[in-house]
């Protein structure tokens, strides 16, 4: 059975953090995406924008980091935001389970991280 892939890429806009997010967020990967999530929003501004574009599969543990590093954000008085435009399967799991009325989610990273 193949590992699943992950790659993450962490950039810097005005006062927003970009994590890029490439690959598979599954039960095995998620424990990096979280970690990573942490350690943004425990930097400076906790104001984090998730870029989904490059997510081939998501599952629950994947949306469940999701919802905590959104937690962590509000209790820092900060936000995170989604951009998840073109990635249909992703966005069908954020519709299927609510999370979309929860979760902001933008068409762009430019467009998220100005808003």
């Amino acid at each position: 059975m193949a590992m699943a892939t992950l790659e993450l890429e962490v950039d810097r806009r005005s006062d927003w953090h970009v994590l890029k997010v490439r690959g598979e967020v599954d039960v095995t990967t998620t424990p990096r995406v979280r970690a990573q999530l942490i350690s943004l929003l425990s930097e400076g501004t906790p104001n984090v924008v998730v870029d989904l574009e490059g997510v081939d599969f998501m599952d629950s543990s994947g949306l469940g980091a999701l919802v905590a590093a959104l937690k962590l954000a509000r209790s820092r008085d900060g936000e995170l935001r989604l951009v998840c435009e073109h990635q249909r399967s992703v966005r069908k799991v954020l519709e299927v389970t609510g999370l979309e009325r929860v979760l902001d989610r933008y068409d762009t990273v430019d467009a998220a991280c100005v808003a």
